[in-house]
């Protein structure tokens, strides 16, 4: 019981520097990678709290879908943010 909490704390962690990387980022595409990875660090986090059901639900919208959307619209725009 003591390796999930420490499994799930270390990806936890991971995804929060996932999400730091994904918001300062000034490469739109290098954003949407870095919120793939959080996304496969939540996905972790909710099968180590037994939920795979839900995790496969997950993964695919959060790694697949949602990706391939936003860099459709990266492609229509510039592909890195101006300050």
């Amino acid at each position: 019981m003591d390796l999930t909490y420490l499994l799930l704390a270390v990806v936890m962690v991971f995804a929060l520097i996932a999400t730091y990387l994904a918001i300062v980022e000034r490469n739109l595409v290098r954003a949407v990678v870095y919120s793939a990875v959080q996304s496969i660090a939540f996905t972790l986090a909710l099968y180590l709290f037994r939920a795979p059901d839900i995790a496969l639900v997950y993964l695919p919208i959060t790694v697949g879908i949602y990706p391939a959307a936003i860099l459709f619209l990266i492609k229509k725009t510039e592909e890195v943010e101006q300050p």
